[in-house]
């Protein structure tokens, strides 16, 4: 079979390369998974450069933590899953319904775990969930990372967003426009940021209420406060991290929550005063469980909600789709696919 690795040691996108594997067999407990499709984020540039958590790869693994497929085959014991089943792997192995703990919680397609670009894979069968029955194997290929942390954010740390509250979503990539999606399908208010007018538009097309271009509002949380005549943002999806964290906490309504996300920018004011005067409170996610999992896709099926997907590269294209999120010119998620 194809697949790529992460070779040892890798501190750039050249220790990226495909190889010819064999398909693997499944063990106890394990299903054979044909891959259809897999998607990029934000953590996928840093693995091959060798910046992730725990730094460069010790040993040879497959990229990515996001993808779907075909069950193809079981192992003994299995019980979960049978052959035709269309399903995902979990972001995080063995978490089932417990906060996941980045630092000692085994994640897929990093450290010494191997991730899911290659066209066969195996999975534990308690680290798998059938997909959405309305999603295509590409749309499903987006959930594992961005669709789940989109789902914490929202209805699961702290208090769960209902009808009518406002949502302030920073900038277009693939966790705050899945947001978007089930912010409106929850019959949440959408305000969305970016920097550019164009991304702005197709965000409107997809949902969002109100429209903010950083670039020419640099005072954004002023902007917020405003269009909503002084009460703020029930729930902040913050992704920017410490640059915009100051800014979100201005942003918030009182009583409201932030969903921290983001170490897109390592710098700024973090100064928790705003938060206290606010009676706010932060939380911090790193994408979830499988509970979480399995309770997004029935909203997703129950809502109709498609991912939206910017650009799909074939197989053979991979260090093209890791160039292509690098250039952050993408509007929501890239989808690698197999078949």
């Amino acid at each position: 079979m194809k697949a790529y690795v992460i070779k040892a040691g890798s501190t750039s996108f050249a220790g990226l390369v495909q190889q010819e594997r064999a398909v693997p067999t499944p063990g106890s407990g394990e299903i054979l998974v044909r891959m259809h499709a897999a998607s990029l984020n934000y953590r996928d540039l840093a693995v091959p450069m060798g910046v992730y958590i725990g730094g460069p790869v010790p040993g040879d693994i497959l990229p990515l933590s996001d993808g779907a497929g075909e069950v193809v085959a079981t192992g003994e014991s299995v019980s979960r899953f049978q052959v035709g089943d269309r399903v995902a792997g979990t972001f995080f192995r063995n978490c089932i319904n417990s906060l996941p703990n980045p630092m000692t919680t085994a994640a897929l397609g990093a450290g010494s775990v191997d991730g899911v670009l290659a066209e066969y894979v195996c999975f534990h069968e308690n680290n798998a969930v059938k997909i959405p029955e309305n999603l295509r194997y590409k749309e499903a290929a987006t959930l594992p990372c961005a669709g789940v942390t989109a789902w914490n954010a929202l209805m699961v740390a702290g208090r769960p967003i209902k009808a009518g509250d406002t949502v302030l979503l920073l900038g277009t990539g693939g966790v705050s426009l899945q947001a978007l999606r089930l912010a409106r399908a929850a019959g949440a208010r959408v305000i969305i940021t970016s920097s550019s007018d164009a991304k702005l538009q197709r965000a409107r097309d997809l949902g969002a209420d109100l429209l903010i271009n950083y670039k020419h509002t640099p005072d954004w949380d002023k902007e917020v406060m405003s269009l909503t005549h002084g009460q703020g943002a029930d729930c902040v999806v913050e992704v920017g991290g410490a640059g915009t964290l100051a800014k979100s906490m201005r942003s918030l309504a009182q009583g409201g929550k932030i969903s921290l996300i983001g170490v897109l920018t390592r710098e700024g004011d973090t100064n928790p005063h705003t938060l206290m005067l606010k009676a706010g409170s932060m939380h911090g996610i790193f994408v979830g469980n499988r509970v979480m999992f399995e309770d997004m896709n029935r909203a997703i099926e129950v809502n109709g909600i498609h991912p939206v997907i910017d650009r799909e590269f074939g197989f053979d294209e991979v260090l093209e789709s890791f160039s292509y999120m690098q250039s952050q010119a993408h509007f929501g998620k890239i989808v690698i696919t197999m078949s």
